[in-house]
C-alpha cells in the first residue's frame, strides 16, 4: 500500500506553533508569523513519525508531498529554489521520520498533478483551514476516476495523525 501524506499543516509546522491551540496555530499563518519561513525547523505534530513508523512496519510505502516548490508560481511562502527543498528532508531526519520520497510540484505543476503522476492508494491531507478550507485541499481537484482508486483521509490542519489507526487495513 503507498500512502502518500501531506507534510506542512498534516505531519509538520513551523516551530513558534509549539504548545499552541489549533486556532492560534492558523492565526499565525495567516498573519505569515516569522517561523513559518524557517522550513528546516518546522517540527512534528503530535506523534506524527511514530504512527507512520507503524505503518511502513505494516508494509506500507511512506511518500510524502510537500508544500515547498523550486519554481511553482504560489503563495511566496512555498518558493524556496533548490536548496530550500532540503529543509523537508533536514526535518524528517532530524526527527527520525521513516524513509520515503519527497515529491514536489515541478514546474506548471499543481497538487493534483502530483498525485496523477504518484498513484498512491490512499492520500492523507489536512483540511486547508488556514489558506481557504476544502476548495485548496488536492482530493476535491483530482479526475473521478482517480477519485474512485485512491482512498482519501482529510485531518484538521496542525491536529495531526495520531487519532488515525495504527493498522493500515483500516483505511
Amino acid at each position: 500500500m503507498k500512502i502518500l501524506i501531506f507534510l506542512h499543516g498534516t505531519l509538520i509546522m513551523h516551530k513558534n506553533a509549539a504548545g499552541l491551540d489549533r486556532g492560534k496555530i492558523i492565526q499565525q499563518v495567516v498573519d505569515q508569523e516569522d517561523s513559518i519561513r524557517d522550513f528546516k525547523n518546522y517540527i512534528p505534530i503530535g506523534n506524527a513519525s511514530e504512527k507512520l513508523k507503524k505503518w511502513a512496519a505494516q508494509g506500507a510505502e511512506i511518500c510524502y508531498l510537500s508544500a515547498l516548490t523550486e519554481n511553482k508560481k504560489g503563495r511566496g511562502d512555498e518558493i524556496v529554489g533548490k536548496k530550500g527543498l532540503r529543509a523537508d528532508s533536514v526535518v524528517l531526519t532530524k526527527y527520525d521520520f521513516p524513509a520515503g520520497t519527497i515529491y514536489h510540484r515541478e514546474q506548471d505543476e499543481e497538487y493534483k498533478d502530483v498525485v496523477e503522476r504518484v498513484l498512491p492508494d490512499v492520500i492523507i491531507e489536512d483540511d486547508c483551514e488556514s489558506i481557504g478550507g476544502a476548495e485548496e485541499m488536492t482530493y476535491t481537484h483530482l479526475r473521478p476516476e482517480l477519485k474512485e482508486k485512491i482512498k482519501s483521509v482529510t485531518v484538521k490542519e496542525f491536529s495531526g495523525i495520531d487519532h488515525l489507526a495504527d493498522e493500515i487495513a483500516k483505511f
